[in-house]
Parts: C-alpha cells; structure tokens; sequence
C-alpha cells in the first residue's frame, strides 16, 4: 500500500515545491518593479559584478555595517541565480573585510546556499520543461550517468574556475540526483578553491593570480583524467562481460 501511495506523495510535493517557487519568484518581480529601491539595489548588485573589480563588492558590504555578513551572503546567492556572475569577488571581499577564515567560512556556506536554490529551482520547475523541450529518453540517459559519476562531475566542475558551477546545480537538479549526493559533492568541489582565493585573493595581482589558477586547472585536470579511466574501465568490463556471455 505504502509503495502505491509514495509516487503519489512524490508527486504532490513537487507540486506544493513548484507553486512554492512560482510564488517567490512573482514575489521578487513584483518587489523590483513595485519599490525603486529595491530595483536600484539589484541594478546597482549587477552593474557591481560586471565591474570585475571586487574592491567594488568589498565597499558595498561593508557599508551596511553590522549587516554586512547577511548582505554578502545575499550577493553570493543573488549571483548563484544570476549565472554566470563572478562568485569569486564576493569570495575576495569576504576574505578582506572578515578575515580570510572567516571570509571562507562564509564564502562556503552562502555558496552552497546558492547551488541549493539552483538545484531545487530546477527540480521544481525545469523537469516539464526539459522534457519538452528534448524527450523523456535523452533526460533518461542524463540521469544515469549523474547517478554514476554525478559526484564526480560536479566536483571537477566546481574545481575548474572557468566552468559556471550554477549551470550545473541546475542541470543537477534536472536529474534524479538526491540533494544529498548534491550538496556533499558541492561542498567537497568547492572547498579547496575557496580556501585558496580566500587566503591570497585579496593580494593576487598578475602572476600570482596565473599562478593559483594553474594549480586549480592541474588539480582539475588531474580528477577529470580518474574520471575518464574509470569510465573507461567500467565499459571495457561490461564489453568483456558481454563476450562471455
């Protein structure tokens, strides 16, 4: 009876999640367009990013003081939605401002805060969507190889800075992932990078920046190369599995 009744309830929470959604979203497009300030504050948020300059975002949150910790994890957020903006110039005034542990700590949590809402945004609302727009089958096949080497994908794709992680919380959330296989591998993809602009960030000029960003495409490179072997190995199994047979 249980088994029966669970798709059912399965199905009702994602309705219940996917109106909850709607409702938020119409909420902030009515927030921007109905009270100027906040559509100042979200123009001038996204002018702030396209600056490229991070002293910039350090300003900004630091003019709000005692509330600068809620601001900054707003912005992190704001541009986990908004790929692909910059994360790292919140990560670098976070450092500077708050310390570069602390700014880490913070920098970590309000990033995987953000991959959270990108996630859910897509398993509320993008599902239908995606089927539409594709078919039931191709997505099929994207949920299985998430489900085999999800964690590894996501991982790599946190490591490597020039990959917009947020597009991949959202195509995470198209598949049958569980969000916490998800978020586990979020933060352990995310965890190195962010300690390491974190505690040189806010002095990185010119070939110190090359530099670290060497180190990260290496360490990329270097999971993205397991990946393959183990996908390689894997299908020579299975090839050589069906030989036998």
């Amino acid at each position: 009876m249980d088994a029966q009744t669970d798709p059912a309830e399965k199905k009702s929470n994602y309705r219940l999640g996917r109106w909850i959604t709607i409702g938020v979203i119409l909420l902030c497009v009515v927030a921007y367009f109905a009270f100027p300030p906040v559509k100042h504050f979200c123009n001038q948020v996204v002018y702030m990013f396209s600056t490229g300059d991070f002293t910039v975002v350090k300003d900004l949150v630091a003019s709000y003081g005692v509330y600068a910790a809620i601001i900054s994890f707003f912005l992190m957020v704001f541009q986990s939605v908004a790929a692909p903006l910059p994360a790292f110039l919140v990560t670098f005034a976070n450092a500077s401002l708050f310390g570069w542990w602390q700014g880490m700590l913070l920098s970590w949590f309000s990033s995987l805060a953000g991959a959270a809402l990108c996630f859910y945004i897509a398993r509320f609302l993008g599902r239908d969507a995606v089927e539409k727009l594709t078919t039931k089958t191709a997505l099929a096949s994207i949920d299985k190889f998430f489900e085999r080497y999800g964690k590894n994908c996501i991982i790599i794709c946190r490591l490597l800075p020039f990959v917009s992680f947020d597009l991949v919380s959202y195509a995470a959330g198209l598949t049958s992932m569980s969000f916490t296989s998800f978020i586990i591998a979020s933060a352990l993809g995310e965890l190195p990078a962010t300690v390491i602009y974190s505690y040189v960030g806010g002095m990185l000029v010119g070939g110190a920046k090359m530099f670290t960003m060497a180190l990260l495409i290496i360490f990329a490179l270097t999971a993205l190369i397991a990946m393959f072997r183990k996908i390689y190995v894997n299908r020579h199994q299975n090839n050589q599995a069906k030989v036998d047979k």
